[in-house]
Order: structure tokens, then sequence, then C-alpha cells
């Protein structure tokens, strides 16, 4: 088993990655199973920029399609029933190793799940620093991502295995310089590509992550009413969303009888891997 494997059978983060590892049987030291959270929405339901209007000559048609195929930029915010960045820590006993992470989940600005990022530190005979990232549904595997502290040289990373509700991709072997640089730096920067090519670069803040990775690992205790907090919120944000879902086929229905014809539904392309 490799070392990157042990660390995502010991050290699972909170929230969105602790529910996708939760799937595959990982196991997190001093913490019980959780529920599972809602799933990152897919990276084609996230911030869209306007539809062009029809252009009247051939070069305003030109700069239109341009603005459909060039850069999206996603600023994504920090998921509100997490207060902050958490730290978590617990032992390799099989390598004699203490394993930490500093982790946060992300959202929306409609408060939908986006991404999630996790920096492990591990101590022992191999000791190293590995990024993690849980990336949404929609994107393509092969070119893997590219990230970078504000604007830095970017790396490289590859992804490693998916699940139904997103995909984690990682880097291992972090220099402590690139570590210094996210404590002083303002976002990190992560570059992907959708499923048309397009390529999508989510602004991920960087605001209270020098204190967590330098400061004491979270309590327990304080750690389980977090997760409920948060759990709690996405169960609510789920249950408000199906409601709006019914009230707006509800709408939909009733839209013939006052004897207009509704528009037919835009035909959404499922993610793929």
């Amino acid at each position: 088993m490799s070392s990157t494997t042990r660390i995502a059978r010991l050290a699972v983060p909170v929230g969105l990655l602790c529910a996708i590892a939760g799937a595959a049987g990982a196991q997190t030291p001093q913490r019980p199973a959780q529920p599972r959270p809602a799933a990152p929405a897919p990276v084609q339901a996230q911030q869209q920029p306007a539809q062009p209007a029809a252009p009247a000559q051939q070069g305003g048609a030109l700069q239109g399609q341009q603005a459909q195929t060039g850069p999206l930029i996603v600023n994504v915010k920090a998921e509100p029933s997490q207060t902050e960045w958490t730290k978590v820590c617990g032992k390799d006993p099989a390598n004699n190793a203490e394993i930490c992470y500093t982790t946060r989940d992300f959202v929306s600005d409609q408060g939908q799940p986006v991404l999630a990022t996790a920096v492990y530190d591990v101590k022992g005979a191999q000791s190293q620093k590995v990024v993690r990232f849980l990336m949404p549904l929609g994107l393509l595997l092969k070119p893997g991502i590219r990230f970078a502290v504000d604007q830095s040289s970017p790396l490289a990373g590859t992804y490693t295995i998916c699940f139904p509700n997103g995909c984690f991709a990682e880097t291992v072997g972090l220099k402590d310089d690139l570590v210094a640089a996210m404590k002083k730096g303002t976002n990190i920067n992560v570059s992907v590509q959708n499923q048309v090519g397009r390529e999508v670069t989510f602004v991920v803040p960087l605001a209270g992550f020098a204190k967590a990775f330098d400061g004491a690992p979270i309590d327990p205790k304080v750690l389980e009413e977090q997760q409920k907090r948060l759990q709690d919120e996405l169960e609510k944000r789920s249950e408000e969303l199906r409601k709006r879902l019914e009230q707006s086929n509800a709408g939909g229905a009733a839209a013939p009888a006052a004897g207009g014809t509704p528009a037919p539904a835009a035909a959404g392309q499922p993610p793929r891997q």
C-alpha cells in the first residue's frame, strides 16, 4: 500500500471530502461516521456568464462565440456553517507517523457545494505534504488539474478516484515554500477543463489557512458538532431546493390552463468522466 493510499484511508477531511472517502470505506481517527452531505454540483451548474445578445454583424458573432469558449472564472466562498479552516490530526500506528490535515469546504453564491480542499502534513519515516481537492463532476479527467497560489507558477495535479458525488485530485510532495506561500497568499486558483474543453478556474480563498495549519488540531467533540451543523445546513438547503422545484413544476403545469404554451425545458448534458 502506497503512502498516499494510507493518507486517504487514515485521514479523511470533514464535510464534502468526508462524504466521498466515506463511500470508499475510509476511516477517520477520533471521529464517528457522519451522514453523507449533498454532492457537489456539476461544474456547468456553477457561475456562467450572461448569454450575449444576438449580434447584428459577423464580427459581433465571432465575439459572442469567443465569450462562450474562453476561460471561465468561478469564485467560490467558504461553507457558512464551517466558520474557519479545520485542522484534524491522527496517528498511523503501522508507520508510527502523525497525519494532520487542514481542510475547508466551499460553495457557490447560491450556497451549493462546489469543492473542498485539504492540505496533509505527514510526519514520520516518510514525511511529506500533500494537497487534495474534491472536484465537482462534469470535468475532463485526462488533463488533470493545475493550481497556483495567486500569480505564482502553477503545479500539476492528477485525478486519483471518482465517486457518484465527486472526484479526488491531488499533488504529492509539496515543497515547504509552497505551503509558506499558501499561508501568506490570498487565493488558490484551481484550473480544470469542462466537458467541452473550456478552461474553468475555481478561485479558492485562503483567509485563515495559516492560523489553522500552524495551530492546534480541533477537539474531536467540537469537530463532531461542526459536522452536525454542516449536515443540518445541507439537509435544510436540499429541502428548500426540493420545495422550489415542486412549486416550479406545479406552476408550469398550470400555465396551459391560462391559454399559454410553456416553452420546452433546455436539455441538460449529463456529467461524464
